[in-house]
């Protein structure tokens, strides 16, 4: 039976949340990790503000350049903080990792299932103790071409994931048609950057899903939460807007949508009957 995208959970799963389906993770991993991946930015901004510091101090410059500049560092100290901040709110001390959430999305475990990311794999531990019994298939989706930030080649050679992963190509997936109830995208689909390939890949998707099945999409959006957080680097993430235009191209309903913290937002997409 596909996986349905509304209504009560399942005892399964309310059953499986009760013990420790997430994978033990550091107090500050998540913070540390995103440090770690934007390395350069950070120590180029650090960099930024102690040249800037002596600059206000050192050299004759006009009052309002004065003021100016020290706008910007505030501005630039901010966002380096409180970029952090968020960080260890999202990823350590939000629900997230602990998929409450999504055992209240799936009233019943999908039977098949893919996990799709493009080198950082934090779930597909979770998701096999969320659902045990069931054929869970883990695609690394990652593409050079593409994909070309340097956070994410910085997490791909800085992180081990705990599973093995299946090297796909995203504009066509090693998936049999309508042979998955389920397929979960949790802080990756946003790493395609042009709009015809996220098209592809979610027509993929749609090819790749049972009628009824459902695309978990997690995502940061492009909106004002997240430019206070993250400053310039929101322009990473996509709209609102453009997630549910690549879902209704590719021939999605909208089944469910919520967020988790005011940063994260989920999109259930369900493939019609």
């Amino acid at each position: 039976m596909a996986a349905r995208c509304a209504g009560s959970p399942a005892q399964s799963l309310k059953m499986n949340t009760t013990n420790q389906l997430d994978v033990p993770r550091g107090k500050y991993q998540g913070m540390l990790q995103i440090f770690a991946f934007n390395q350069r930015l950070y120590v180029a901004g650090a960099v930024l503000l102690v040249l800037a510091g002596i600059a206000l101090n050192w050299l004759a410059i006009e009052p309002v350049w004065k003021i100016a500049l020290a706008a910007c560092l505030a501005l630039t100290a901010f966002w380096m903080i409180f970029s952090l901040v968020v960080s260890h709110w999202v990823y350590d001390c939000s629900k997230i990792y602990h998929w409450t959430w999504l055992a209240e999305t799936l009233p019943q475990p999908p039977r098949h299932w893919a996990n799709i990311h493009a080198g950082l794999d934090e779930s597909s531990p979770a998701l096999h103790r969320l659902f045990p019994g069931t054929a869970g298939t883990i695609l690394d989706i990652f593409d050079s071409r593409e994909m070309t930030e340097p956070s994410i080649a910085a997490a791909r050679s800085q992180t081990t994931n705990p599973l093995s992963a299946t090297s796909a190509d995203f504009r066509s997936l090693p998936l049999a048609v309508s042979g998955m109830d389920a397929v979960f995208l949790i802080f990756a689909a946003h790493e395609i950057r042009r709009a015809d390939s996220r098209r592809q890949f979610f027509m993929e998707l749609s090819r790749a899903l049972k009628p009824s099945g459902c695309v978990v999409l997690v995502e940061h959006l492009r909106d004002w939460p997240n430019f206070l957080a993250f400053g310039p680097g929101f322009l990473h993430f996509h709209s609102r807007r453009t997630w549910l235009q690549t879902a209704r191209q590719a021939g999605f309903a909208i089944r469910q949508e919520f967020s988790i913290t005011p940063f994260v937002r989920i999109f259930v997409l369900q493939k019609p009957l």
